[in-house]
């Protein structure tokens, strides 16, 4: 028969394994909501193998779970908390949940050495179509320079860092965004290479949920992980972006991840998205 001190021993127990759990789950939590904001960093991320920097999606903030109308789909939008943000977060409030999954737009992005244009398919985007044409009308690319350059392994250019202006380059370039997150869409799963010459995708930071503002133009086949929401395809001035990488880059994220700031520099002076046709 168990005697009193057994009993108050297992219970004494069963009392610190509990406790122990709360402070478990409440110690995940405050890691992540107190994480560095950066799905800039994430290209950086999936090349180096190495998980430095995180996101927060905020508890208070749940999908709306509302049927969007015909044509149209529903996305969430998740806000990040306002004291956590860090200050190359640039705030231009949150798009509509409901946006059409129909027609193709052309993305213009009019940079200092000339267009670049693209292709986006609603029907493969609808969310991340809606953010791109919600950002583009709040001129929340103007201005912003394409902040990274990759040559080996993968080759892609890195723009969309609202923060990322003004002359010379700073350590927290690559650290900004929308006050917002979405869910990556239209992943390329069953494509060998994942990323070939002429994708545009969307950058975050290899983790779910974690796709923001930044975008990187692919001007050479890439084997990236099938974890980036490929947005659209370059259908004028790739040219543009192959002329910056011969230029080269300055070693800024050598010798890992690779890369650096492109010595010719890349200037978006304006970013638009057409009314969707067809």
């Amino acid at each position: 028969m168990t005697s009193t001190r057994e009993r108050q021993r297992a219970a004494a127990r069963a009392r610190l394994e509990k406790e122990m759990a709360e402070r478990a789950a409440k110690a995940r939590k405050r890691r992540q909501t107190t994480a560095i904001i950066s799905a800039g960093a994430a290209l950086v991320l999936v090349v180096a193998g190495t998980v430095w920097l995180a996101m927060s999606l905020g508890d208070d903030d749940k999908p709306d779970t509302t049927t969007a109308a015909a044509g149209a789909s529903e996305c969430a939008y998740t806000t990040l908390p306002t004291d956590q943000r860090p200050p190359q977060i640039k705030d231009v409030g949150v798009p509509s949940n409901e946006q059409s999954n129909k027609g193709v737009q052309t993305m213009t992005i009019d940079t200092n050495l000339g267009p670049i244009t693209a292709k986006v398919d609603r029907s493969l985007v609808p969310c991340t179509a809606g953010s791109f044409t919600y950002l583009a009308e709040k001129n929340f690319f103007d201005n912003s320079k394409c902040h990274r350059m990759v040559t080996e392994g993968i080759k892609v250019l890195q723009c969309g860092d609202p923060s990322a202006t003004g002359n010379g380059w700073r350590p927290t370039d690559g650290q900004g965004g929308p006050s917002y997150r979405l869910a990556e869409e239209n992943l390329p799963t069953d494509k060998r290479p994942p990323y070939p010459e002429g994708v545009i995708a969307m950058a975050n930071n290899g983790q779910p949920g974690s796709t923001g503002s930044q975008f990187f133009i692919v001007y050479g086949d890439s084997p990236l992980d099938p974890a980036y929401t490929v947005l659209g395809t370059v259908t004028g001035g790739l040219d543009i972006v192959k002329d910056v990488a011969k230029a080269g880059d300055d070693g800024a994220f050598a010798p890992q991840p690779g890369g650096g700031h492109p010595k010719k520099e890349v200037i978006i002076k304006d970013l638009t998205m057409s009314n969707p046709q067809g």
